[in-house]
């Protein structure tokens, strides 16, 4: 009778597979945890961006900006399609004429407050390019 050999992993080569994933994920995973807050921030340059190419076409048939008072909302449907939200899910701020330029289009970041640190900092047409 011939005896079946059964093979599998030891414990030792169990245990350096796992130091290794170990080794990765500490290594790895730092790094993928800040990626959604920098794709925020380029999610909201790349609204401001747009809100700011709708406002100069609207300016070329209008011969000026609207008002604060009118606000983005005229813009659409003619010049946008729809107003984004902001990475946050609040609507993006404006103010015509503005306090940093001919007009400005900005957010208060994740807190929703003016100033802040990080990704609660303002983010506006001034700093968008």
């Amino acid at each position: 009778m011939r005896k079946k050999l059964t093979q599998g992993f030891t414990l030792i080569e169990i245990m350096v597979v796992v130091v290794i994933l170990g080794i990765l994920a500490a290594v790895v995973v730092p790094q993928v945890m800040d990626r959604p807050d920098t794709a925020r921030l380029t999610k909201a340059k790349q609204d401001i961006r747009a809100i700011e190419s709708a406002l100069n076409l609207y300016k070329l048939d209008k011969f000026n900006y609207p008002t604060t008072e009118e606000g983005l909302e005229i813009l659409q449907p003619k010049y946008l399609d729809r107003l984004p939200k902001d990475p946050w899910g609040n609507v993006y701020l404006y103010l015509s004429p503005g306090e940093r330029g001919a007009v400005d289009i900005f957010t208060y970041g994740a807190d929703g407050k003016k100033d802040g640190e990080g990704m609660n900092s303002d983010l506006g047409n001034w700093d968008a390019g």
